[in-house]
């Protein structure tokens, strides 16, 4: 006897939040909460996919994020680093490649601006960047540094009168092929330093181009920059950049804004592999009532559930002061370890119908090897912590 027909609109848990994490929000932000997940319910989700399939950024899709007011959620609207992080992954869940354009331009590059630069600078910039008037970009990465960029810059500045002149190349930086700014860090050949600088990508010697042929992200517009004799006045200089310790104050940040979408992942993951196991037929009952797949369910929910549980209480850590370098770098490692597990059981949940995106669960799938590896591979990030836990480095 088959089991009963379940309605796959109306699940338990419909939100996936099995142990109520959203309740410990105010009802404001809560309110809020639900209003962009609806938003994103219709605007983003829908079309993530086609966008995905395409590999081009939607930037008609900019001006209704901006219509939000959500840029800035801690520092300039005052809500909670626990609704930030939710918000984060709200976005992710709906689709990772626009929670990465929100990372790049929210986190990283308005985080930039609002930790290094001067108090003159940021009432120049940050209206615009706060109302999406102006995208930014993260220049930090280049061809060939990745984990060992702190060290290893080989992007240059020189002064030149009262201005700059910048020289290298950047590789991986999200948004930069339609972005108004770019902020560039390079190293001082006068001091060895690494500085940042405000770039307008209009200015002669920038060049972005996209990168092509990815199998994740698609829908980012990842570019290689090349700087080649590119002139800026010292009024660009972000006065608060003057090493890589300074660069490091952005990262610790938007570590933590990588591990929330790793929850993000997780939480897509599971909404489309219980609605598949609740619809899908196999001889003649649903997917959902064979006892391996509610075993893989729950381990999926598990994984989503130990994560979340780490990044609410790195949330309200942030809340009091501050989570401590080697906890962000431990929450970005598990909890994209846990997030690898979960979505390769989606993906097996759905069989063949997990390697096609129709199904969501094959770009889910996908997404999740390139959250993985940016801000800081699994590998660096255990090292930091163990570091932390030891006091003995072993870096090299």
């Amino acid at each position: 006897m088959g089991a009963p027909a379940i309605d796959a609109d109306n699940l338990p848990y419909a939100d996936g939040d099995f142990y109520f994490f959203e309740q410990m929000l105010d009802p404001k932000e809560r309110t809020r909460l639900l209003e962009v997940r609806e938003w994103l319910a219709q605007e983003v989700r829908p079309h993530a996919a086609s966008w995905w399939n395409v590999g081009a950024f939607p930037t008609e899709l900019i001006p209704r994020i901006a219509e939000l007011d959500i840029v800035s959620p801690v520092k300039r609207l005052g809500y909670s680093n626990l609704f930030a992080g939710l918000l984060h992954a709200e976005f992710t869940r709906a689709d990772t490649s626009i929670a990465t354009f929100m990372g790049v331009h929210d986190g990283l590059f308005t985080g930039s601006i609002e930790t290094l630069a001067s108090p003159e600078q940021q009432a120049e910039w940050l209206p615009d960047i706060y109302a999406m008037k102006k995208i930014g970009a993260f220049g930090l990465t280049e061809p060939l540094g990745g984990s060992d960029v702190a060290g290893g810059t080989r992007t240059t500045a020189e002064r030149s009168g009262d201005g700059w002149v910048l020289n290298g190349a950047k590789r991986w930086i999200g948004n930069a092929t339609f972005s108004d700014w770019v902020v560039i860090f390079a190293r001082d050949v006068a001091d060895n330093q690494v500085k940042g600088f405000m770039v307008d990508t209009s200015l002669p010697g920038y060049k972005a181009t996209k990168i092509e042929n990815k199998t994740a992200l698609r829908t980012v517009e990842n570019a290689d920059i090349v700087l080649d004799g590119l002139q800026i006045s010292d009024d660009y200089r972000l006065t608060g950049a003057n090493s890589f310790k300074d660069t490091n104050k952005v990262l610790r940040i938007t570590r933590l804004s990588v591990a929330w979408q790793a929850v993000g992942q997780q939480l897509a993951a599971f909404d489309v592999a219980r609605r598949y196991a609740v619809e899908r037929q196999q001889f003649g009952r649903p997917l959902a009532s064979f006892q391996l797949i509610q075993q893989q369910l729950v381990e999926m929910l598990g994984n989503t559930v130990s994560s979340l549980g780490m990044m609410v209480r790195l949330a309200q850590l942030a809340d009091d002061g501050g989570a401590r370098d080697e906890q962000s770098a431990l929450a970005k490692a598990f909890t994209t370890a846990r997030m690898r597990e979960t979505v390769a059981l989606g993906r097996s949940i759905l069989g063949g119908n997990g390697i096609v995106t129709d199904y969501e669960m094959a770009k889910i799938f996908a997404d999740a090897e390139a959250v993985y590896s940016y801000e800081g591979t699994y590998e660096i990030n255990s090292l930091v912590t163990g570091r932390a836990i030891t006091g003995i480095a072993a870096f090299v």
